[in-house]
């Protein structure tokens, strides 16, 4: 996204400054992308070491973070931003926060991962672990790909996706208790498997919540806390005036 795409909604002279945060954000983005597919990949492998390299650089993603904070408190203590100008700084801040709670769950699957390669693999390999990696990975992308280029579009059909990472979610929770019930021998393992789903869970909402970030940036709208159908019909309203 060029800096003159950021014209719309600041003023001239923060283009500079407000340019460098957001590439400091699709940096931290893109160093968590990273973690999380390292993360699926150790479970997959039943690569220990890999795993525990994963959560212990959940420290870069904190620096990142604090970082960006630093800089948006600075913007904010010495260029007196106006509406808009705080719109974005605001949601710059959420965003990192975000990305900094994905990294979290990052750690969560990498400690697990490596407690997992110690234990006796499933015979399909974690084969839905997998896919659900997959997608979530794919929804922070998109997610990202969305805040570089302020489409509240993309935000929303993003957003959208939050609810198949949920089915996926359930049905693995749901085998993981079969499991459980039908071999007592297996319940340690679907247990940090459970948890690991709950982690890839919460980074699919941390990604929704991203795609909502967007949709205040280019419209000026809170829409954490309505329904995505509701939104739908607001931003085609938006584009019709």
């Amino acid at each position: 996204m060029d800096t003159a795409d950021l014209s719309h909604h600041i003023s001239r002279r923060f283009n500079e400054d407000l340019e460098r945060l957001r590439n400091k954000v699709l940096t931290m983005g893109g160093f968590v992308e990273q973690q999380l597919q390292k993360a699926v990949t150790a479970l997959v492998d039943g690569d220990s070491r890999l795993g525990e390299a994963v959560a212990m650089d959940d420290y870069k993603v904190n620096n990142m973070e604090v970082t960006i904070d630093e800089e948006c408190s600075r913007l904010l203590a010495t260029r007196n931003p106006t509406a808009g100008d705080l719109r974005l700084i605001v949601a710059i801040i959420k965003t990192a926060t975000d990305l900094e709670r994905i990294g979290d769950e990052g750690e969560k699957i990498g400690y697990i991962a490596s407690r997992l390669a110690s234990m006796e693999r499933p015979a399909d390999k974690y084969r839905e672990v997998k896919h659900l990696g997959r997608q979530v990975s794919e929804m922070v992308h998109a997610a990202l790909d969305a805040f570089a280029r302020l489409d509240a579009r993309a935000a929303l059909a993003v957003a959208r996706e939050d609810e198949s990472i949920d089915e996926e979610y359930e049905a693995i929770q749901r085998q993981c208790i079969t499991f459980m019930m039908e071999d007592p021998r297996t319940i340690r393992r679907a247990l940090d498997v459970m948890w690991l789903v709950r982690a890839l869970e919460r980074i699919g909402d941390h990604a929704k919540n991203i795609c909502e970030y967007v949709i205040y940036m280019v419209h000026g709208k809170d829409v954490r806390h309505t329904a995505l159908e509701d939104v739908e019909k607001e931003l085609r309203t938006k584009d019709a005036q």
